[in-house]
């Protein structure tokens, strides 16, 4: 394999970037509105699809493909379905039958810049489109490796990960969650598609066990403090810094890290999770320095 993401030492600013402005590139060329009358669903598609963002997911496919050499255009296709997948489940989120939300990424959320059946089917066409890419033979040479993303997206993105998490997020509007019960709700809603995008790269470069037990370490901790963070930033924030709604998660009554740890307490929980997820990296030296601070870099973040 040749033209590895990052050929050269870069910062993690920088990579950040520039995953974020591969990634849209890779959207633009994949989600073309033909001339006919479904170009509207695409319109929709792309509108929320491009709308900015960190594009974090797509940044650990990178970094994580890094590691082991794999070219470019492969890891990018990869990275293009994970931001494909997200998108989806943050279209579906925002509806009135879910948070019933109408800010997302700064701006209207899809389905009050459209219409709701618009911004369902938007999120349907963006869902069905990413499994298709991963199938694509630009993806990967070797069959097996298409079919082990695909799988793995699909366990990720299904019942037993982020649709269930879903679930059980809308049941914790009715009823009281203990600590363990949000841990599996977000570990599952959030953490298995960002283990997912941490793990892609060793699937696209047939990497050995004790790479990907490495990776898949690194993730769960990772997602974890991610979603701490995210609770914090639900009630430190504000809506201009996170261009969604904030405060939603105590109107709604849900339990969250942060209102059974507290604010401390939780700050202090997403710090070791950080910690631990660093450690897990150690088998890969200084290749994984990216990964490394985008760690530190999810418990920072003010958006």
């Amino acid at each position: 394999m040749t033209e590895p993401p990052w050929s050269e030492p870069i910062s993690f600013p920088r990579a950040l970037d520039q995953a974020a402005r591969l990634t849209d590139e890779a959207l633009e060329r994949l989600l073309i509105a033909p001339p006919g009358l479904e170009a509207r669903v695409y319109e929709a598609m792309r509108y929320s699809a491009l709308a900015p963002g960190k594009r974090l997911r797509p940044f650990l496919v990178l970094a994580g493909a890094g590691l082991f050499g794999v070219a470019r255009r492969c890891a990018l296709q990869v990275a293009a379905a994970i931001e494909m997948v997200h998108t989806y489940s943050l279209i579906h989120d925002d509806l009135p039958a879910m948070d019933n939300s109408e800010l997302r990424r700064g701006r209207p959320t899809c389905h009050r810049q459209f219409d709701e059946a618009t911004a369902i089917l938007a999120g349907d066409g963006l869902l069905t489109t990413a499994f298709g890419l991963l199938a694509d033979p630009d993806t990967h040479g070797d069959p097996a490796v298409r079919c082990e993303l695909v799988s793995e997206l699909a366990t990720a993105a299904g019942a037993a990960g982020m649709v269930g998490g879903q679930m059980i997020d809308l049941i914790a509007e009715r009823q009281s969650l203990d600590i363990g019960a949000i841990t599996r709700l977000q570990r599952m809603k959030t953490g298995a598609l960002i283990a997912f995008s941490c793990e892609a790269g060793a699937i696209l470069a047939k990497a050995p066990g004790e790479a990907r037990v490495a990776l898949r370490g690194y993730a769960h901790d990772l997602g974890l403090a991610f979603q701490i963070a995210d609770d914090l930033l639900d009630v430190e924030g504000s809506a201009d810094q996170t261009g969604k709604p904030v405060g939603a998660d105590a109107a709604a009554g849900k339990a969250t890290f942060v209102s059974i740890l507290g604010v401390e307490r939780a700050r202090a929980q997403a710090d070791l999770l950080i910690r631990q997820a660093v450690a897990h990296l150690d088998l890969f030296e200084q290749r994984a320095e990216l990964l490394r601070e985008a760690a530190r870099f999810v418990i920072t973040r003010r958006t």
